[in-house]
C-alpha cells in the first residue's frame, strides 16, 4: 500500500488591481478634453470623446495582441519570410457601455489571430472600463 500526501495552500483573495494614481493624471485629461472641444467632437453622445477613446484603446490593444502573436512589430523586416503575416483589418462594431463602436481588427494570413480583448464574433463588449480605466471629467 502506498502513503498519500495531500498538502492544502492558503489562497490570497483576488482583489482588483488599483491603477496607479500617476497613469491618468488631470492635466492630460484636460487638455484631451480642450482638443476634442476645439476639434468639434462632442463629449457625450453618438461619435463622442468617449466613444472615440474606446475605440482608440480598443484598436491600440488589439495591435499589441498581434505584434505579440506574430512575434515582430508592424513593418518591421524580421517579418518577412516568417510565414505569417498581418493581412489588413476587418470592420467590426461593438457594443459598449458608451454605445456602439467601430472597431478595425487586425488579422494574419494564416487566421490563426484569436484577439482577446475583443473575442472572434464577440458583440457585446461589457466590462471594458474593468479592463481599462477612463476618468473624463463631466461637462456642466
Amino acid at each position: 500500500m502506498s502513503d498519500v500526501t495531500v498538502s492544502v495552500e492558503a489562497v490570497e483573495e483576488v482583489r482588483p488591481v488599483e491603477p496607479p494614481a500617476d497613469l491618468l493624471d488631470d492635466q492630460l485629461i484636460a487638455q484631451l478634453v480642450d482638443r476634442a472641444r476645439a476639434g468639434g467632437l462632442q463629449l457625450t453622445g453618438e461619435g463622442g470623446l468617449p466613444q472615440q477613446l474606446t475605440r482608440r484603446v480598443l484598436e491600440s490593444a488589439l495591435e499589441g495582441e498581434i505584434t505579440d502573436h506574430l512575434g515582430y512589430e508592424k513593418h518591421d523586416p524580421a517579418g518577412a519570410g516568417s510565414g505569417n503575416s498581418r493581412n489588413g483589418v476587418r470592420p467590426k462594431t461593438v457594443l459598449t457601455e458608451v454605445g456602439p463602436v467601430e472597431i478595425e481588427v487586425p488579422r494574419d494570413r494564416e487566421g490563426s489571430f484569436e484577439p482577446q480583448i475583443v473575442k472572434k464574433r464577440q458583440r457585446r463588449l461589457t466590462g471594458v472600463d474593468e479592463r481599462w480605466c477612463c476618468r473624463c471629467p463631466r461637462p456642466a
